[in-house]
């Protein structure tokens, strides 16, 4: 894991989650189905009541006892900040964004599409810093850990459990849906390495500033 400077860790932290959050609300927006965690939470959202981003956090909560179970450690409620962070960012989006709708089934692809891009380029960017993983993330990297396996076959296994709550919750499964689940670790385990080299990137050259600050104050 790369070593980033505490205010160097918060802000790719924050970047990451806002580019996440922006992605996942272009998927909701797009009409063509969404990530199998979202679709719960658009259900939840739609026939129990609450925003998404609210529900987010609520899921949260209940993932974090189930990680600490599995880890066989204490809560990482912190993590819990990531989640309401980021529920904030998404309902923040959905509202700048609420008036995007696409009736044209190439546009509802494409709205999605990025959506999809996005959210996974901005999950690989905070991933980097090892602050907070959301919950469902912290799961994956569990359970990577635990299978011996790769980001791409956890990703794919808590996905598939999403898809039937959603459909207990009556959620917006699609084909978007289906595209997320055979494509959004492939493409998060594509830009795992990129983002690495990013963060490196923005790391040394937020230090190097620093001590040029520091050398010329002197």
């Amino acid at each position: 894991m790369i070593q980033l400077s505490r205010i160097n860790q918060y802000i790719i932290y924050l970047l990451g989650i806002v580019i996440l959050a922006l992605g996942i609300a272009l998927t909701i927006q797009s009409d063509f189905g969404t990530s199998p965690f979202d679709a719960l939470l658009v259900g939840l959202s739609l026939n129990v009541g609450l925003t998404v981003g609210a529900w987010e956090i609520i899921i949260a909560l209940i993932m974090i006892c189930c990680n600490a179970l599995l880890q066989k450690k204490r809560p990482e409620v912190f993590g819990l900040l990531t989640a309401f962070i980021t529920g904030i960012c998404i309902d923040s989006w959905l509202f700048l964004l609420h008036s995007l709708a696409f009736e044209l089934w190439f546009y509802k692809i494409g709205c999605f599409g990025c959506g999809l891009v996005i959210a996974m380029l901005g999950t690989s960017i905070y991933l980097q810093t090892n602050l907070a993983p959301i919950p469902i993330d912290r799961l994956m990297i569990i359970l990577k850990r635990l299978t011996r396996t790769n980001i791409l076959f956890s990703r794919t296994l808590i996905n598939f459990f999403f898809i039937f709550m959603a459909l207990v919750f009556n959620g917006p499964i699609s084909v978007g849906t289906l595209m997320t689940v055979c494509f959004g670790g492939i493409i998060l385990n594509f830009f795992m390495p990129y983002s690495a080299r990013l963060v490196t990137i923005l790391n040394t050259t937020n230090k190097r500033k620093y001590k040029l600050n520091k050398n010329h104050s002197i």
